[in-house]
């Protein structure tokens, strides 16, 4: 109960408290950076470029666009 403590052990329990709730405000404000939420994708991304479905689907995209190309250039003569 606070009736058993003093304003001195009160004023630390707050300053506790503070301190606490400052170092969980930077933790939340470090993991939602933009800058850092913007890498960890992009290393995501990187990461999964290397898998086999990685590979294959930007092999896929790449060989449409080519025929896409293709066909638009034929198409024009």
């Amino acid at each position: 109960m606070t009736g058993d403590k003093s304003p001195e052990q009160i004023q630390q329990e707050i300053e506790g408290a503070r301190q606490a709730l400052a170092a969980s405000l930077d933790q939340l404000v470090e993991r939602t950076s933009p800058k850092r939420l913007a890498d960890q994708g992009k290393q995501k991304a990187i990461a999964w470029t290397k898998t086999p479905t990685g590979m294959a689907v930007l092999g896929g995209v790449g060989v449409i666009t080519a025929f896409l190309i293709v066909r638009k250039i034929r198409s024009r003569g």
